[in-house]
Protein backbone atom coordinates (compact mmCIF):
# COMPACT_ATOMS: atom_id res chain seq x y z
CA UNK A 1 0.00 0.00 0.00
CA UNK A 2 1.16 3.50 -0.74
CA UNK A 3 -0.56 6.53 0.72
CA UNK A 4 -1.07 9.16 -1.79
CA UNK A 5 -2.66 11.80 0.51
CA UNK A 6 -4.55 12.49 3.68
CA UNK A 7 -7.00 15.68 4.55
CA UNK A 8 -9.55 16.74 7.28
CA UNK A 9 -12.76 15.85 8.35
CA UNK A 10 -13.83 19.03 10.38
CA UNK A 11 -17.59 17.37 10.81
CA UNK A 12 -17.36 14.85 12.70
CA UNK A 13 -13.77 15.28 13.33
CA UNK A 14 -11.28 12.81 11.11
CA UNK A 15 -8.70 11.84 8.68
CA UNK A 16 -9.22 10.27 5.56
CA UNK A 17 -6.52 8.55 4.27
CA UNK A 18 -6.21 8.08 -0.06
CA UNK A 19 -3.99 5.31 -0.92
CA UNK A 20 -3.27 3.04 -3.71
CA UNK A 21 -3.48 -0.35 -3.19
CA UNK A 22 -2.97 -3.03 -6.55
CA UNK A 23 -2.99 0.15 -8.78
CA UNK A 24 -6.93 0.80 -7.32
CA UNK A 25 -7.06 4.07 -5.34
CA UNK A 26 -8.84 3.21 -2.17
CA UNK A 27 -9.92 5.31 1.08
CA UNK A 28 -10.05 4.57 4.52
CA UNK A 29 -11.73 7.00 7.26
CA UNK A 30 -10.25 7.39 11.06
CA UNK A 31 -12.72 9.18 13.27
CA UNK A 32 -11.34 11.30 16.06
CA UNK A 33 -14.43 11.88 17.80
CA UNK A 34 -12.26 12.10 21.21
CA UNK A 35 -10.20 15.12 20.08
CA UNK A 36 -10.53 17.45 22.84
CA UNK A 37 -9.12 20.82 24.30
CA UNK A 38 -6.43 19.13 26.25
CA UNK A 39 -5.29 16.36 23.80
CA UNK A 40 -2.04 16.13 23.19
CA UNK A 41 -1.43 16.32 19.59
CA UNK A 42 2.37 14.92 19.51
CA UNK A 43 1.19 11.62 21.46
CA UNK A 44 -1.98 11.11 19.40
CA UNK A 45 -0.13 11.09 16.02
CA UNK A 46 2.60 8.86 17.52
CA UNK A 47 -0.22 6.62 18.83
CA UNK A 48 -2.00 6.84 15.42
CA UNK A 49 0.98 5.99 13.10
CA UNK A 50 2.14 2.77 15.79
CA UNK A 51 -1.35 1.38 14.25
CA UNK A 52 -1.49 2.73 10.72
CA UNK A 53 1.09 1.09 8.33
CA UNK A 54 0.81 3.82 6.28
CA UNK A 55 1.86 6.37 8.27
CA UNK A 56 6.04 6.54 7.92
CA UNK A 57 8.35 8.52 10.35
CA UNK A 58 9.13 10.87 7.43
CA UNK A 59 4.94 11.94 7.24
CA UNK A 60 4.48 12.12 10.74
CA UNK A 61 5.16 15.58 11.03
CA UNK A 62 2.68 16.29 8.73
CA UNK A 63 0.05 14.56 10.60
CA UNK A 64 0.79 16.40 13.74
CA UNK A 65 0.12 19.57 11.63
CA UNK A 66 -3.25 18.69 10.34
CA UNK A 67 -4.16 17.00 13.89
CA UNK A 68 -3.29 20.25 15.37
CA UNK A 69 -5.55 22.24 12.41
CA UNK A 70 -8.63 19.61 13.48
CA UNK A 71 -7.96 20.24 16.92
CA UNK A 72 -8.12 24.31 16.45
CA UNK A 73 -10.87 24.42 14.28
CA UNK A 74 -13.42 21.86 15.69
CA UNK A 75 -12.82 23.08 19.25
CA UNK A 76 -13.23 26.62 18.42
CA UNK A 77 -16.20 28.45 19.52
CA UNK A 78 -17.58 30.98 16.78
CA UNK A 79 -19.41 32.82 19.59
CA UNK A 80 -16.57 33.72 22.07
CA UNK A 81 -16.27 36.73 19.44
CA UNK A 82 -19.26 38.63 21.08
CA UNK A 83 -19.10 40.78 17.65
CA UNK A 84 -20.11 38.37 15.57
CA UNK A 85 -23.58 37.56 14.57
CA UNK A 86 -25.89 36.24 11.40
CA UNK A 87 -27.50 39.71 9.80
CA UNK A 88 -30.26 38.73 6.96
CA UNK A 89 -27.81 38.79 3.87
CA UNK A 90 -30.79 38.26 1.12
CA UNK A 91 -34.64 37.55 1.27
CA UNK A 92 -35.52 34.94 -1.70
CA UNK A 93 -39.38 36.00 -2.01
CA UNK A 94 -40.07 37.16 -5.73
CA UNK A 95 -40.13 33.79 -7.17
CA UNK A 96 -42.79 31.47 -6.33
CA UNK A 97 -46.20 31.69 -7.05
CA UNK A 98 -47.43 29.83 -4.18
CA UNK A 99 -46.03 28.65 -0.35
CA UNK A 100 -42.49 27.46 -0.12
CA UNK A 101 -42.74 23.67 0.91
CA UNK A 102 -39.12 22.91 1.39
CA UNK A 103 -35.40 24.50 1.00
CA UNK A 104 -32.15 22.53 0.66
CA UNK A 105 -28.69 24.30 0.72
CA UNK A 106 -25.14 22.97 -0.54
CA UNK A 107 -22.55 22.07 1.23
CA UNK A 108 -20.73 25.29 1.21
CA UNK A 109 -23.85 27.38 1.64
CA UNK A 110 -23.37 28.81 -2.10
CA UNK A 111 -26.71 27.64 -3.45
CA UNK A 112 -30.29 26.62 -2.23
CA UNK A 113 -33.22 25.12 -3.71
CA UNK A 114 -36.97 25.49 -3.17
CA UNK A 115 -39.85 23.77 -3.23
CA UNK A 116 -43.14 24.93 -3.55
CA UNK A 117 -47.12 24.31 -3.97
CA UNK A 118 -46.20 26.02 -7.30
CA UNK A 119 -45.46 22.84 -8.83
CA UNK A 120 -41.56 24.17 -9.61
CA UNK A 121 -37.96 23.83 -7.76
CA UNK A 122 -36.25 26.81 -7.69
CA UNK A 123 -32.09 27.61 -7.63
CA UNK A 124 -30.74 30.66 -5.68
CA UNK A 125 -27.21 31.79 -5.85
CA UNK A 126 -27.58 32.81 -1.73
CA UNK A 127 -24.57 34.87 -1.91
CA UNK A 128 -26.46 37.00 -4.46
CA UNK A 129 -29.96 36.48 -3.99
CA UNK A 130 -30.25 35.23 -7.35
CA UNK A 131 -32.36 33.20 -8.79
CA UNK A 132 -30.36 30.99 -11.25
CA UNK A 133 -33.11 28.81 -12.85
CA UNK A 134 -36.59 27.24 -12.16
CA UNK A 135 -37.33 23.34 -12.61
CA UNK A 136 -40.61 22.57 -14.38
CA UNK A 137 -42.26 19.33 -15.21
CA UNK A 138 -43.86 18.27 -11.75
CA UNK A 139 -47.57 18.36 -12.06
CA UNK A 140 -48.34 18.48 -8.51
CA UNK A 141 -46.85 20.35 -5.39
CA UNK A 142 -42.61 19.81 -5.08
CA UNK A 143 -43.15 18.19 -1.24
CA UNK A 144 -39.08 17.41 -0.88
CA UNK A 145 -35.75 18.90 -2.72
CA UNK A 146 -32.28 17.56 -2.00
CA UNK A 147 -28.48 19.10 -2.89
CA UNK A 148 -27.13 16.39 -2.02
CA UNK A 149 -25.88 14.98 -5.49
CA UNK A 150 -23.25 17.53 -6.53
CA UNK A 151 -24.20 19.24 -9.55
CA UNK A 152 -27.89 17.96 -9.46
CA UNK A 153 -30.87 18.53 -7.43
CA UNK A 154 -33.77 15.72 -6.13
CA UNK A 155 -37.13 16.32 -6.19
CA UNK A 156 -40.37 14.56 -4.92
CA UNK A 157 -43.77 15.49 -5.72
CA UNK A 158 -47.18 15.03 -4.59
CA UNK A 159 -47.38 13.94 -8.69
CA UNK A 160 -46.10 10.65 -7.29
CA UNK A 161 -42.69 11.14 -9.18
CA UNK A 162 -39.27 11.85 -8.21
CA UNK A 163 -36.97 13.30 -10.10
CA UNK A 164 -33.17 14.27 -10.46
CA UNK A 165 -32.49 17.71 -12.79
CA UNK A 166 -28.79 19.15 -13.71
CA UNK A 167 -27.80 22.21 -12.26
CA UNK A 168 -25.34 23.06 -15.38
CA UNK A 169 -27.84 22.85 -18.45
CA UNK A 170 -30.46 25.49 -17.48
CA UNK A 171 -32.50 23.01 -15.24
CA UNK A 172 -32.63 19.80 -17.51
CA UNK A 173 -34.34 17.23 -15.97
CA UNK A 174 -32.06 14.04 -16.44
CA UNK A 175 -34.06 11.17 -15.17
CA UNK A 176 -38.25 10.62 -13.51
CA UNK A 177 -38.88 7.76 -11.15
CA UNK A 178 -42.00 6.21 -11.18
CA UNK A 179 -44.06 3.64 -9.51
CA UNK A 180 -45.95 5.26 -6.47
CA UNK A 181 -49.25 5.54 -6.40
CA UNK A 182 -49.62 8.51 -3.88
CA UNK A 183 -47.69 11.53 -2.70
CA UNK A 184 -43.50 11.38 -2.32
CA UNK A 185 -42.75 13.24 1.10
CA UNK A 186 -39.46 12.25 1.68
CA UNK A 187 -36.47 11.59 -0.45
CA UNK A 188 -32.89 10.39 -0.10
CA UNK A 189 -29.63 9.82 -1.56
CA UNK A 190 -26.57 7.30 -1.09
CA UNK A 191 -24.19 8.43 -3.39
CA UNK A 192 -21.79 6.03 -3.63
CA UNK A 193 -24.11 3.64 -5.36
CA UNK A 194 -26.59 6.19 -7.04
CA UNK A 195 -28.74 5.42 -5.13
CA UNK A 196 -32.28 7.61 -4.33
CA UNK A 197 -35.00 6.18 -1.68
CA UNK A 198 -38.22 7.85 -1.82
CA UNK A 199 -41.02 7.62 0.54
CA UNK A 200 -44.56 8.01 0.15
CA UNK A 201 -48.25 8.40 1.68
CA UNK A 202 -48.88 5.22 -0.42
CA UNK A 203 -47.04 3.46 2.80
CA UNK A 204 -44.03 1.86 0.68
CA UNK A 205 -40.39 3.24 0.06
CA UNK A 206 -38.68 2.61 -3.34
CA UNK A 207 -35.17 2.45 -4.38
CA UNK A 208 -34.03 3.84 -7.93
CA UNK A 209 -30.73 4.05 -9.79
CA UNK A 210 -30.23 7.47 -9.78
CA UNK A 211 -28.87 7.74 -13.67
CA UNK A 212 -31.30 5.47 -15.35
CA UNK A 213 -34.56 6.43 -12.83
CA UNK A 214 -35.08 2.52 -12.76
CA UNK A 215 -37.23 1.09 -9.63
CA UNK A 216 -34.70 -1.35 -8.22
CA UNK A 217 -36.73 -2.39 -5.56
CA UNK A 218 -40.31 -1.68 -3.42
CA UNK A 219 -39.95 -1.83 0.64
CA UNK A 220 -43.29 -2.72 1.82
CA UNK A 221 -44.17 -3.73 5.23
CA UNK A 222 -45.65 -0.65 6.68
CA UNK A 223 -49.53 0.02 6.93
CA UNK A 224 -49.11 3.33 7.52
CA UNK A 225 -47.57 6.27 5.53
CA UNK A 226 -43.66 6.57 5.18
CA UNK A 227 -43.03 9.91 6.30
CA UNK A 228 -39.45 9.74 6.94
CA UNK A 229 -35.93 7.65 5.55
CA UNK A 230 -32.23 7.44 5.63
CA UNK A 231 -29.59 5.38 4.68
CA UNK A 232 -26.88 4.39 6.52
CA UNK A 233 -23.24 5.23 6.45
CA UNK A 234 -22.03 2.14 4.22
CA UNK A 235 -25.75 2.25 2.05
CA UNK A 236 -26.54 -1.12 3.02
CA UNK A 237 -29.65 -0.59 5.03
CA UNK A 238 -32.55 2.18 5.01
CA UNK A 239 -34.00 3.33 7.72
CA UNK A 240 -37.88 4.32 7.41
CA UNK A 241 -40.90 6.15 9.85
CA UNK A 242 -44.04 5.50 9.64
CA UNK A 243 -47.17 6.98 10.61
CA UNK A 244 -48.15 3.23 11.92
CA UNK A 245 -45.92 4.25 14.71
CA UNK A 246 -43.26 1.72 13.62
CA UNK A 247 -39.36 2.45 12.79
CA UNK A 248 -38.19 -0.45 10.50
CA UNK A 249 -34.63 -1.32 8.96
CA UNK A 250 -34.28 -2.52 5.70
CA UNK A 251 -31.47 -4.56 3.58
CA UNK A 252 -30.87 -2.28 0.30
CA UNK A 253 -29.60 -5.77 -1.32
CA UNK A 254 -32.13 -7.79 -0.38
CA UNK A 255 -35.44 -5.50 0.45
CA UNK A 256 -36.34 -7.25 3.14
CA UNK A 257 -36.93 -5.96 6.62
CA UNK A 258 -34.59 -6.62 9.34
CA UNK A 259 -35.93 -4.98 12.02
CA UNK A 260 -39.20 -3.47 13.14
CA UNK A 261 -38.93 -1.04 16.40
CA UNK A 262 -42.01 -1.18 18.32
CA UNK A 263 -43.13 1.62 21.04
CA UNK A 264 -44.28 4.39 20.09
CA UNK A 265 -48.05 4.98 20.33
CA UNK A 266 -48.77 7.53 17.96
CA UNK A 267 -47.47 8.65 14.28
CA UNK A 268 -43.63 9.11 14.05
CA UNK A 269 -42.38 12.62 13.14
CA UNK A 270 -39.30 11.99 12.76
CA UNK A 271 -36.09 9.21 12.47
CA UNK A 272 -32.35 8.96 12.46
CA UNK A 273 -29.38 6.90 12.47
CA UNK A 274 -26.31 8.93 14.39
CA UNK A 275 -23.17 8.97 11.91
CA UNK A 276 -21.69 5.72 13.12
CA UNK A 277 -25.13 4.17 12.43
CA UNK A 278 -25.22 1.89 15.65
CA UNK A 279 -27.76 4.65 16.74
CA UNK A 280 -31.55 5.29 15.94
CA UNK A 281 -33.71 8.53 17.63
CA UNK A 282 -36.86 9.03 17.06
CA UNK A 283 -39.45 11.49 17.84
CA UNK A 284 -43.01 11.38 18.16
CA UNK A 285 -46.71 12.92 18.24
CA UNK A 286 -47.20 10.61 21.13
CA UNK A 287 -44.62 13.12 23.21
CA UNK A 288 -41.67 11.00 23.63
CA UNK A 289 -38.38 10.99 22.21
CA UNK A 290 -36.98 7.15 21.77
CA UNK A 291 -33.03 6.24 21.32
CA UNK A 292 -32.24 2.54 20.21
CA UNK A 293 -29.39 0.84 19.44
CA UNK A 294 -29.03 -0.85 16.39
CA UNK A 295 -27.42 -3.87 17.60
CA UNK A 296 -30.79 -4.56 20.41
CA UNK A 297 -33.77 -3.52 18.74
CA UNK A 298 -36.39 -5.88 20.66
CA UNK A 299 -36.26 -2.57 22.80
CA UNK A 300 -35.70 0.74 23.06
CA UNK A 301 -32.26 2.46 25.16
CA UNK A 302 -34.56 5.23 27.11
CA UNK A 303 -37.40 6.81 26.17
CA UNK A 304 -37.38 10.88 26.92
CA UNK A 305 -40.81 11.94 28.47
CA UNK A 306 -39.74 15.20 29.49
CA UNK A 307 -41.51 17.19 26.99
CA UNK A 308 -45.51 17.70 27.92
CA UNK A 309 -46.54 17.51 24.55
CA UNK A 310 -45.68 16.18 20.97
CA UNK A 311 -41.89 15.96 19.73
CA UNK A 312 -42.00 17.06 16.31
CA UNK A 313 -38.70 16.71 15.65
CA UNK A 314 -35.36 15.33 16.63
CA UNK A 315 -31.33 15.05 15.27
CA UNK A 316 -28.16 14.29 17.11
CA UNK A 317 -25.14 16.06 16.52
CA UNK A 318 -22.51 15.56 14.74
CA UNK A 319 -21.12 12.56 16.92
CA UNK A 320 -23.82 11.13 18.24
CA UNK A 321 -23.70 11.72 21.83
CA UNK A 322 -26.06 14.42 22.12
CA UNK A 323 -29.77 14.73 20.65
CA UNK A 324 -32.37 17.94 20.33
CA UNK A 325 -35.98 17.68 20.44
CA UNK A 326 -38.20 20.57 18.90
CA UNK A 327 -42.11 20.55 20.87
CA UNK A 328 -45.00 21.74 20.01
CA UNK A 329 -44.71 22.63 24.70
CA UNK A 330 -42.88 25.93 22.64
CA UNK A 331 -39.40 23.92 23.92
CA UNK A 332 -36.32 22.22 22.62
CA UNK A 333 -34.27 20.28 24.60
CA UNK A 334 -30.74 18.30 24.68
CA UNK A 335 -30.35 14.73 25.82
CA UNK A 336 -27.43 13.21 26.84
CA UNK A 337 -27.65 9.79 24.21
CA UNK A 338 -25.86 7.36 26.82
CA UNK A 339 -28.53 8.54 29.33
CA UNK A 340 -31.44 9.78 28.11
CA UNK A 341 -30.67 12.26 31.12
CA UNK A 342 -31.37 16.45 30.03
CA UNK A 343 -28.57 18.67 29.42
CA UNK A 344 -29.95 21.88 29.02
CA UNK A 345 -33.47 22.82 27.78
CA UNK A 346 -34.55 26.17 25.17
CA UNK A 347 -37.37 27.78 26.49
CA UNK A 348 -37.92 31.80 25.39
CA UNK A 349 -40.14 30.54 22.37
CA UNK A 350 -43.72 31.53 22.52
CA UNK A 351 -44.96 28.80 19.78
CA UNK A 352 -44.39 25.31 18.95
CA UNK A 353 -40.87 24.87 17.83
CA UNK A 354 -41.12 22.63 14.80
CA UNK A 355 -37.57 21.98 13.54
CA UNK A 356 -33.87 21.81 15.17
CA UNK A 357 -30.62 21.81 13.67
CA UNK A 358 -27.19 21.38 15.20
CA UNK A 359 -24.11 23.90 13.99
CA UNK A 360 -22.10 21.69 12.32
CA UNK A 361 -19.31 22.03 15.28
CA UNK A 362 -21.90 21.40 17.94
CA UNK A 363 -21.43 24.30 20.28
CA UNK A 364 -24.94 25.79 18.59
CA UNK A 365 -28.41 24.43 18.33
CA UNK A 366 -30.76 26.32 16.07
CA UNK A 367 -34.35 25.85 16.39
CA UNK A 368 -37.64 27.69 13.81
CA UNK A 369 -40.98 28.06 15.77
CA UNK A 370 -44.21 28.74 15.09
CA UNK A 371 -43.77 32.15 16.66
CA UNK A 372 -42.09 33.73 13.20
CA UNK A 373 -38.61 33.39 14.58
CA UNK A 374 -35.48 31.24 14.50
CA UNK A 375 -33.24 30.97 17.49
CA UNK A 376 -29.30 30.36 18.09
CA UNK A 377 -28.90 28.62 21.67
CA UNK A 378 -25.71 27.97 23.00
CA UNK A 379 -26.07 24.33 24.01
CA UNK A 380 -24.33 23.78 27.44
CA UNK A 381 -26.36 26.91 29.10
CA UNK A 382 -29.59 26.94 26.67
CA UNK A 383 -28.88 30.63 26.70
CA UNK A 384 -30.32 32.57 23.45
CA UNK A 385 -27.39 33.92 21.90
CA UNK A 386 -29.55 35.04 18.85
CA UNK A 387 -32.69 35.19 17.90
CA UNK A 388 -33.24 35.50 14.00
CA UNK A 389 -36.19 38.14 13.30
CA UNK A 390 -37.92 39.22 10.10
CA UNK A 391 -40.30 36.86 8.81
CA UNK A 392 -44.21 37.29 9.50
CA UNK A 393 -45.33 34.02 9.54
CA UNK A 394 -44.01 30.11 11.13
CA UNK A 395 -40.86 29.10 10.15
CA UNK A 396 -41.01 25.70 9.28
CA UNK A 397 -37.20 24.93 8.50
CA UNK A 398 -33.66 26.33 9.67
CA UNK A 399 -30.55 24.74 8.04
CA UNK A 400 -26.81 25.77 8.19
CA UNK A 401 -23.93 25.33 6.10
CA UNK A 402 -21.40 22.95 6.70
CA UNK A 403 -19.03 25.86 6.94
CA UNK A 404 -21.16 27.34 9.40
CA UNK A 405 -21.32 31.00 7.91
CA UNK A 406 -24.74 30.62 6.12
CA UNK A 407 -28.40 30.05 7.60
CA UNK A 408 -31.26 29.92 5.92
CA UNK A 409 -34.87 30.09 7.41
CA UNK A 410 -38.12 28.91 5.42
CA UNK A 411 -40.97 30.47 6.51
CA UNK A 412 -45.04 30.00 5.41
CA UNK A 413 -44.53 33.68 4.18
CA UNK A 414 -43.57 32.25 1.21
CA UNK A 415 -40.22 33.81 1.97
CA UNK A 416 -36.79 32.47 2.75
CA UNK A 417 -34.00 34.18 4.35
CA UNK A 418 -30.47 33.98 3.91
CA UNK A 419 -28.56 35.17 7.45
CA UNK A 420 -24.59 35.75 6.82
CA UNK A 421 -22.02 35.47 9.69
CA UNK A 422 -21.49 39.26 10.28
CA UNK A 423 -18.73 40.94 12.53
CA UNK A 424 -19.00 44.64 13.32
CA UNK A 425 -15.70 45.19 14.33
CA UNK A 426 -15.16 45.25 10.59
CA UNK A 427 -18.12 47.15 9.46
Amino acid sequence: MKLNKFYIRYYPPGIVFEYQKQRKIKQKILDLFDIERNTNVEKLAAQIASDEPLITPKILPQLETILQKLKDKTLFNNWENVHESFNVDKTLSSGHLLPITNVSIDKFGDICATGSYDRTCKIWNTRTGEETSTLIGHENAVYVVSLAIAGRVLTGSFDKTARIWSLDNEGECLCTMRGHSAEIVAVAVYRSTQTVATSSMDHTTKLFNAVTGQNVATLRGHTGEVVVNQFDRDGTTVLTGSFDNTIKIWDVRTAQCTATLYGHTAELTACHYDFSCRAIASSSLDGTAKLWDVRRTDSCCHTIAGHTDEVLDICFDSVGRRVATASSDCSACIWDVSSGDLISAMIEHTGEVTKVFWEPAGHHLLTASQDHSSIIWDTETGECLQELKGHTDHIFSVLMSYLGDTILTASKDNTCCVWQKFNSKNN
